[in-house]
């Protein structure tokens, strides 16, 4: 009797009555297939972010275990270093609006220039201005210091050229963060380009000719057909940017190691001294926090801004 009731429990007509048994049948290997990825995220940024979040709220002893101190992290993150914390904020906010806006402008313009040319130069271009996106940007930070060196720097060679005095780049704390600035902008943004060159490549080519029978011109086709019809691609484009920019670290530590006073302190420098200089770890991760609400901030206005519904 037992026999018989297990034989028709995993019957296949009882096991298509179980919506366990028709889910594991039918999404079951492609959550297999995605679990080592989800497994690396939860170890590695999930539980991470969590756990940052809570020693926010605690003097962090890593031996010792922590105390709840409720908001105070917080309170001295902004108030204590003689507003340290304050100017790095400034200066990170700074760094981020002028290189999103220049690269955004850049990618654009030269994906609007390898628009027009054959496939074959497109792929060219592309793998060329994508190449240095695959160096690393330690080996980059270093480039642009040395270009930048008082004494014997590339730049300060050129202007000795033309009689002008050596500039202090990086030793200067008033134009110090805006070398460092420079270094980004004069960077080509490679996933820019490539990113807004797929886009419009894949805007329909009737939209193009529709507006040539109306008489209109490169500059109006630009304005009026690829911006819009990008706009998805854009959003992508700037919150990456943003993101990037908001967590900008490697390129100011090895271009400035001396920070230059607090002229080039960045949200992200500042944490780093925070935990590895004065070992306050609770007072670091809350200005992990506030960052990450920053950084989440803009990239909601970034979204309301540029969403679009617009399907071709």
């Amino acid at each position: 009797m037992a026999d018989t009731n297990l034989t028709q429990v995993n019957s296949p007509a009882a096991q298509r009555t179980n919506p366990l048994v028709l889910f594991l049948r039918k999404y079951g290997w492609g959550y297999v297939f995605v679990l080592p990825s989800f497994l690396a995220f939860g170890i590695f940024t999930f539980i991470p972010v969590i756990w940052a979040f809570i020693i926010s709220f605690q003097d962090f002893r890593p031996r010792g275990g922590g105390d709840w101190v409720g908001l105070q992290n917080y309170r001295d993150a902004f108030t204590t270093q003689n507003g340290v914390f304050l100017e790095a904020l400034k200066n990170t906010i700074i760094y981020a609006v002028v290189t999103v806006t220049a690269n955004i402008f850049i990618g654009l313009f030269l994906a609007s220039l390898l628009q027009p040319l054959s496939n074959k130069f497109q792929t060219f271009f592309r793998a060329a201005y994508y190449l240095p996106a695959v160096t690393s940007a330690v080996i980059i930070a270093v480039t642009w210091r040395w270009l930048f060196n008082t004494q014997w720097g590339f730049l300060n060679f050129l202007l000795g050229l033309i009689g002008a005095a050596p500039v202090r780049w990086l030793s200067d704390p008033d134009i110090a963060l805006q070398s460092i600035i420079l270094s980004t902008v004069f960077t080509i943004p490679a996933a820019g380009v490539v990113l807004f060159n797929a886009a419009m490549n894949s805007i329909p080519k009737d939209f193009y000719e529709a507006a040539d029978l109306e008489g209109a011109g490169p500059i109006r086709k630009w304005w009026s057909i690829t911006l819009p019809l990008i706009k998805s691609t854009t959003l992508y484009v700037v919150v990456l940017y943003t993101i990037a920019s908001f967590e900008v670290f490697e390129k100011v530590y090895i271009m400035v190691p001396s920070g230059v006073g607090n002229s080039t302190q960045t949200i992200v420098t500042q944490i780093y001294q925070t935990v590895f200089s004065q070992f306050r770890y609770g007072v670091a991760s809350a200005q992990a926090m506030v960052l990450f609400v920053i950084v989440v901030s803009f990239a909601v206005i970034q979204f309301r801004f540029f969403r679009s519904d617009v399907e071709y």
